[in-house]
């Protein structure tokens, strides 16, 4: 239900762009008619069939330049800004491929291509300029607002309450208040115990009841060291989770926080990579994973073999892993341990010098030569070059207790290697997971196609100098 709300509007917002970039289509033909219909019939089209193509090359564009993200009340000029980008950039692709027309002169094809851009943007600027303005209209006359819970029961909390009802246009509906030392309001903030509608273990089960859409995090100063505790809990992806900060993180500049509506709001976001980037990173992940599969496949079965020669027991070792969102797969390495080596003691810990690992074992593990089977599932979409590596369902449950903010390391995939793998060494104690975890959080908040190749680069350094474990 949830999911459903947070993508109406990308589907209302992504059918009207559509019907006015097929409008412009039409629009446009009447100006070029004859240009149009050589540049349709290189490829065999007919006039309705390339106005839906062109359109949804339009769509395409708009998705990877990010132009259905965070539409909920947007700035109309963030929303022009968002448009003219994306036209843009679709134009000049669009003016590269007329080029492979010869027909065509090259000042007739600037001329068609600043028409065409222009009639785009025109109409859907316009288009978006007044769904915004309507969308608007609605909130301050408080329909369609998102369910809000505040976190918090002191003055700032009542505060952030007494503002959202005053200014509908912030878009909040605000079903109550969540406790977070779990007592009872003090009557001077004028919140009553009727207002506080749970306490802060009861989180996920209020969010899921209520069908809550936004958290907004409203502690008092003296209250920061909850701050962390309350983010761990309340990892809903699908959930904005806003952070209102007080005056000292607002002038120290420490805090990037948007203005919305006169209320300075820091928004916490756990995937900063923009649609362009994970796409180009997925279609990398593939392309590399078959090439690496075709070119070694030869030698995968020779190491196979040799594993199986050498120790009794499969050559290829299959764990279940927890990997994004929470999701279960089974992992596939090349087996460098005796087999069964945790029957009798459970799951635990791989540690230097261990003596669980067999002779060919240890020189694959320094190598990173057992790890090449992951790039089947790179393939299969469990996994990717660079993230967080994945972790047991076991050692998730005890750390998630144990460690703030360790479930955050679920929302990206899983990686073959990872930031934390060329800054830190293999898990020995509790101590290195939550070092390893701090790594991964900052990977996770500023991930990046530039973070990923210095993190291979990293990371073939090391399989050169055979510093693996």
């Amino acid at each position: 239900m949830l999911k459903l709300k947070r993508y109406r509007e990308v589907i209302f917002t992504s059918i009207l762009d559509f019907l006015i970039v097929l409008a412009s289509w039409f629009v446009f033909h009447s100006f070029y008619p004859n240009t149009m219909n050589i540049l349709i019939q290189d490829f065999n089209l007919d006039f309705i069939s390339g106005g839906i193509i062109i359109s949804f090359y339009w769509l395409a564009i708009f998705v990877v330049m990010g132009s259905y993200k965070k539409l909920y009340l947007v700035s109309r000029l963030d929303e022009f800004i968002k448009v003219l980008k994306a036209s843009v950039l679709g134009a000049l692709i669009l003016y590269f491929i007329i080029n492979i027309n010869e027909s065509i002169s090259i000042s007739e094809q600037r001329m068609i291509i600043i028409t065409y851009w222009a009639t785009i943007f025109v109409l859907l600027a316009l288009n978006r300029f007044i769904v915004r303005t309507i969308q608007k209209y609605y909130a301050q006359r408080g329909k369609g607002l998102h369910r809000t819970v505040i976190i918090g029961t002191g003055q700032t909390a009542k505060a952030a309450y007494d503002d959202l009802n005053r200014n509908k246009i912030l878009g909040m509906q605000v079903l109550g208040f969540i406790q977070v030392n779990g007592k009872a309001p003090d009557p001077e903030t004028g919140i009553t115990e009727e207002d506080v509608i749970g306490n802060l273990d009861q989180i996920k089960e209020i969010l899921e009841e209520r069908q809550v859409q936004d958290i907004l995090v409203a502690l008092e100063p003296d209250r920061r060291q909850d701050l962390v505790d309350v983010i761990s809990k309340v990892d809903a992806p699908e959930i904005s989770l806003k952070l209102l900060p007080d005056f000292y993180q607002l002038v120290s500049g420490l805090s990037k926080t948007n203005q919305i509506f006169g209320m300075p709001l820091v928004e916490i976001s756990p995937e900063p990579m923009p649609l362009w980037e994970k796409t180009i990173k997925r279609a990398f992940d593939i392309i590399v994973s078959a090439v690496v599969l075709l070119l070694t496949f030869p030698f995968l079965i020779l190491i196979g073999l040799a594993v199986r020669l050498t120790s009794p027991g499969p050559a290829i070792y299959r764990q279940r892993r927890v990997g994004r969102n929470g999701k279960i797969f089974t992992i596939y390495k090349f087996r460098t341990m005796l087999d069964n080596a945790e029957k009798h003691s459970g799951p635990t810990w791989a540690k230097k010098d261990d003596p669980r690992v067999t002779k060919l074992g240890y020189w694959l593990r320094k190598l990173r030569v057992d790890e090449v089977p992951q790039f089947i599932n790179v393939l299969k979409g469990d996994m990717s070059l660079v993230g967080p590596r994945p972790e047991r369902p076991h050692f998730v449950e005890q750390f998630s207790k144990q460690i703030p903010l360790y479930t955050r390391r679920l929302r990206v995939r899983p990686g073959i290697t990872g930031w934390a793998q060329v800054k830190w060494k293999y898990d020995a104690s509790l101590d290195d997971v939550k070092e390893k975890t701090k790594f991964d959080l900052f990977y996770i908040e500023n991930a990046s196609l530039r973070m990923d190749a210095k993190i291979l680069i990293n990371t073939m350094i090391t399989v050169i100098k055979g510093k693996g474990q």
